[in-house]
């Protein structure tokens, strides 16, 4: 079966990225750009970002994860470190993080190093949680095989009971990441492909370069 999608095409007109824009701070811009986004009608989850890791098998792999804090410091998601992705992380933390935000036409494209939170910091977020997604965290072998469906729903009900009058305990395999970003890049879709991209590197770990890029 061949599917020919050479014709699906759009012209990027809602907006222009100026590098002024940008100015020395490109967390200033993320941080607007986010707003905007979070409050548009036409996009539900803002905070959805692609996560890409190169596995301990030697592939790429990307999947999309939920952004939960971001500040100078970085972005942070929470997962089960014996996952896929907790074990990629911690075999090569040198990662991407591609938000997309198509009814705005934009995207921000990072590149940056990824390191465990603390614990301390972890178990406030865990306790903060809606009770189902604590112990989804306690029911769940993220990335394992298993049986089938009722195999996850008798763990959940069993944890259920268990918990029903006690606090639940954060899993010690399970927490935040944080990603330090080392370069940031800011995408604007532009008539005629040639849209505005703007690329703020990290140097020395205390200035950004910027710099304009051809589309």
């Amino acid at each position: 079966m061949k599917s020919n999608v050479a014709n699906l095409r759009k012209s990027y007109e809602k907006g222009v990225l100026d590098i002024k824009a940008v100015g020395q701070d490109p967390f200033q811009l993320f941080s607007t750009w986010f707003e905007e986004a979070k409050h548009s009608s036409q996009i539900e989850e803002a905070n959805a970002m692609s996560l890409s890791t190169l596995g301990v098998d030697g592939f790429p792999k990307a999947r999309v994860v939920l952004l939960k804090y971001f500040s100078e410091a970085g972005f942070v998601f929470y997962t089960n470190y014996n996952s896929e992705k907790g074990k990629a992380l911690i075999n090569n933390p040198n990662v991407g993080l591609t938000f997309f935000w198509p009814s705005l036409e934009r995207q921000v494209i990072i590149k940056g190093v990824a390191k465990k939170e603390a614990t301390s910091v972890s178990e406030t977020y865990f306790h903060s949680r809606p009770h189902g997604s604590q112990l989804g965290a306690l029911v769940s072998p993220q990335s394992e095989v298993i049986p089938d469906r009722k195999f996850l729903e008798e763990r959940l009900m069993a944890l259920e009971e268990q918990y029903k009058d006690i606090e639940i305990p954060m899993p010690k395999h399970w927490g935040g990441i944080i990603v330090e970003p080392k370069e940031i890049e800011f995408w604007q879709g532009r008539p005629n492909r040639l849209h505005d991209r703007i690329r703020c590197q990290l140097i020395d770990n205390s200035e950004w370069k910027i710099d304009r890029l051809a589309p």
